[in-house]
């Protein structure tokens, strides 16, 4: 193999991943001639309204996909926490980059940390999982849509139309962006769950090739890829989309493997959480079984309902 097509999205920090992933496999085959194909996804086009309300799964990565399948690329560099535990006939998932820091970060230009916003302020995320864990400790915030690419959102948090927004950290972190605003506070996973795989990257290949397999190797980190399996089989098993408001996170400590979740309304009410934990080599199904504790203890009903009230504020109403 002498030449490696690499497809990707077209946004900053996307573009940072794929050069990223691009001079990580130069190490290890500096020979390689390696290309980036550069796609704009249907969740970076939709700009004007909650992806939770379009429908359907994979916003951003379907079009990088649809390329490995007609031929055109070899090899697609995602963020984890926006692929689909569905994986389409003809591709596969098969390595997961050392998982980075998962954390939220608040920004203001008002206001130093979370706790000092006053009552009512309006703070800026279209994560439902954000507003659901947001909402259940500030009942009193007005939680808005933000859409738009990295910039695009500092943006509007600095020409006033947020006094706070909630964004990934590890992407300002990479984009070198933090800096460019007067307040930050990174927010404790306690306080705030993960979405499942963020801060790694996916690596999605074309199947049956055992030479991108071995090219794809280089990028994996094994704590990663258990971590995103038991968090990509919990999502699996209960249904949910990117957009649900659901958290789930694996850790490891002492050799001792441990998976939370958390799902409700996007309102921060009508909350289930749960926890699990299993040895390293007896944690396997550790992310089924947590999935159908919380199943028999409603989860499905929960998120139902759930579906039925997020955002239903922004909903068109039928005439």
């Amino acid at each position: 193999m002498d030449k490696l097509v690499i497809t990707t999205r077209a946004s900053a920090l996307a573009l940072w991943q794929a050069y990223f992933v691009r001079d990580e496999i130069k190490k290890h085959y500096p020979s390689l001639e390696i290309e980036l194909l550069e796609i704009t996804s249907k969740g970076d086009k939709i700009l004007d309204r909650p992806l939770a309300l379009i429908g359907g799964k994979g916003h951003f990565t379907k079009e990088l996909e649809d390329e490995m399948l007609a031929g055109n690329a070899d090899l697609a560099v995602h963020s984890l926490k926006d692929v689909p535990s569905y994986i389409p006939d003809g591709l596969e998932l098969v390595a997961i980059t050392k998982r980075a820091d998962q954390s939220d970060v608040f920004l203001s230009h008002k206001y130093k940390s979370l706790d000092e916003l006053p009552m009512g302020a309006v703070v800026g995320t279209t994560s439902l999982r954000r507003r659901m864990q947001l909402l259940s400790i500030r009942p009193d915030l007005q939680v808005k849509d933000l859409r738009g690419n990295v910039n695009t959102r500092l943006r509007k948090l600095s020409d006033g139309e947020y006094d706070a927004i909630i964004l990934a950290y590890i992407g300002l972190a990479r984009l070198d962006l933090i800096k460019d605003v007067p307040y930050s506070q990174k927010l404790p996973l306690e306080f705030m769950i993960p979405p499942m795989g963020q801060a790694s990257l996916g690596i999605e290949i074309v199947s049956n090739n055992p030479k991108l397999r071995e090219i794809a190797s280089v990028l994996n980190d094994n704590d990663s890829f258990l971590f995103a399996k038991l968090e990509r089989d919990f999502v699996s098993k209960i249904g949910a989309g990117c957009s649900a408001p659901v958290a789930v996170n694996a850790t490891i400590e002492n050799d001792e493997v441990t998976i939370r979740a958390m799902i409700g309304f996007s309102d921060g009410t009508n909350i289930l959480k749960h926890s699990l934990s299993a040895s390293r080599q007896d944690c396997d199904d550790l992310g089924i079984k947590l999935a159908n504790d919380m199943i028999s203890q409603g989860a499905l009903e929960l998120l139902k309902a759930s579906e039925a009230v997020s955002f239903k504020e922004t909903r068109p109403q039928r005439l």
